[in-house]
């Protein structure tokens, strides 16, 4: 398989867990002590440490750092809104657009240097 199909594959589920991890608990756990919370999240990130360190092996033959970054950036924000919304249950709002849009500048710059 393609070492970037397989690397943004890995990523995204491993932003999957990392996004449960840092944020599930707040509705869940609410009424829990923090420790509780903490705990809870630790458990969950392993999962995703165990996606994201192979994923960041996998790309870094193939892609430099920066472009590793920029690609975890915008999966994190792909699958934090829906999470939101769904999940969260919070308002859909107009900065996500703006922030996505902000992302596809960032994309953009990362890879030029490819493109052209």
């Amino acid at each position: 398989m393609n070492p970037v199909i397989y690397t943004i594959f890995l990523l995204i589920l491993s932003n999957v867990f990392m996004t449960f991890a840092w944020y599930a608990h707040l509705k869940k756990l609410g009424e829990q002590m923090w420790i509780v919370a903490a705990l809870f999240s630790w458990g969950i990130a392993l999962f995703e440490y165990l996606l994201q360190v192979p994923a960041n092996r996998i790309g870094f033959t193939v892609l430099s750092v920066g472009q590793l970054k920029i690609i975890q950036e915008v999966i994190t924000l792909s699958v934090f809104v829906p999470f939101s919304l769904f999940y969260l249950k919070e308002p859909l709002k107009l900065d996500y657009l703006w922030a996505g849009l902000c992302m596809v500048g960032a994309v953009f710059f990362m890879f030029r240097s490819k493109l052209f």
